[in-house]
């Protein structure tokens, strides 16, 4: 059956994975109009993500979760109708810039509601084109408290900020004892920014912080700093791209020092990047293989035959945690249809705020703000022998 399901996804991927190798675009349906070939009624779900950028790795992989749900389950009953289920995708590119544009290319595509993005800064950016489109977005891993913050169109299934950094702060000072901490993020990044921030809040220590600009490709001044301050413990909340440069230089280096990471860093191309040396990585994130023995089954044998979406995974069948809540968000995105009776954009959103989901990642419910309610997270540590993440600890906060 996993086989079959993997040929299936194979053949649907050559259609709607274009828009993952690059290019902004939507999903080419040959039926614009309301019904698929099958017969069904068409529902649309948007999918607001980046491919290109910064953050395309991450929301690559945020992509696969959508799209293996999207095969295991293709239709949803809608008010006692049954329709075919297609995502539109649209590439944000990583960008503040970029977003709006994206934004308003899924509001004229009919969706019904979106999914995304990866990408805190990004999903700030696009979501006042939700907003006047009366569209409600879901994050997946958006995890900064400004996006939910003073509006009723974005919810969000992901742990916020402020908990992750309570979590890492409690993390560091079980683990090592840490009395002195440094802090590295990109210069004008929001979720960089707003993590270090809520880090050295509830910090009881001495905080160093530095800021790089974008483009940065050398971080050695800043780890040589972090070494010479003698600290106990560095974070760094940064985007794939940045942080594989940094975890590859700290190997190189030779560095003692343990490095913590927000979910950003809980990718295959970070743990590449520490492989075969000696470097201390532990990370924050949203789901540990073996949370759910099913769902790890067939998405790794869905990866293993279809060769675009392992590139798109990283070139192994590790499952990021990214890829289970992009999994959980297309079947909260599913209950949120279902409860409306309506793929009217407006009912899916008055809708939602009453949406319950027991996914493999947990339950998922929403409060007053439209932020998930939740109070654990996981901590993994880098395998550096065997190129795997290891569960290190269940962090849970109150």
């Amino acid at each position: 059956m996993k086989k079959f399901l993997a040929t299936l996804l194979s053949l649907a991927m050559a259609l709607s994975l274009a828009a993952c190798g690059g290019d902004s675009g939507t999903s080419d349906d040959s039926s614009t109009g309301d019904t698929s070939e099958s017969g069904n009624p068409v529902v649309r779900i948007g999918v607001f993500e980046p491919a290109t950028g910064d953050s395309g790795p991450g929301g690559k992989q945020e992509m696969l979760g959508m799209q293996y749900a999207n095969l295991e389950t293709p239709t949803v009953d809608i008010g006692g109708t049954t329709y075919d289920v297609e995502l539109v995708y649209a590439d944000n590119g990583s960008s503040v810039d970029k977003a709006p544009t994206a934004a308003a290319e899924l509001v004229s595509q009919d969706v019904s509601l979106v999914l995304g993005t990866y990408g805190s800064s990004v999903a700030m950016a696009g979501g006042p084109v939700f907003d006047e489109a009366g569209l409600a977005a879901i994050g997946v891993t958006c995890t900064n408290p400004q996006i939910t913050a003073g509006n009723d169109y974005y919810f969000r299934i992901c742990f916020l900020d402020n908990f992750q950094a309570q979590v890492l702060v409690n993390f560091a000072k079980d683990k090592f004892n840490a009395q002195k901490a440094y802090c590295l993020g990109e210069l004008g990044n929001e979720y960089d920014q707003g993590l270090i921030a809520f880090f050295e809040q509830t910090f009881d220590g001495e905080v160093i912080k530095d800021s790089f600009p974008t483009n940065t490709s050398d971080f050695s001044t800043y780890l040589n700093k972090a070494v010479a301050e003698d600290v106990d413990v560095i974070f760094c909340p940064v985007s794939i791209a940045y942080s594989t440069q940094i975890v590859s230089l700290a190997a190189s280096m030779g560095l003692e020092i343990p490095l913590l990471g927000s979910d950003t860093l809980d990718s295959n191309m970070v743990l590449e990047a520490a492989q075969g040396s000696n470097v201390q990585l532990y990370v924050s994130t949203f789901y540990q293989e073996g949370g759910s023995t099913e769902f790890d089954e067939g998405i790794k044998a869905w990866l293993n035959e279809d060769a675009t979406a392992m590139t798109n995974n990283g070139g192994n069948d590790t499952i990021a945690a990214v890829t289970a809540m992009g999994y959980d968000a297309y079947y909260v995105a599913l209950e949120a249809l279902k409860a409306a009776g309506s793929t009217d954009p407006g009912d899916v959103k008055a809708a939602l705020p009453g949406v319950t989901y027991t996914g493999v990642s947990g339950d998922i419910a929403f409060d007053e703000q439209g932020d998930a309610i939740r109070d654990t997270a996981y901590i993994k540590t880098a395998d550096t022998t065997n190129n795997t993440w290891a569960l290190e600890t269940v962090q849970t906060v109150e």
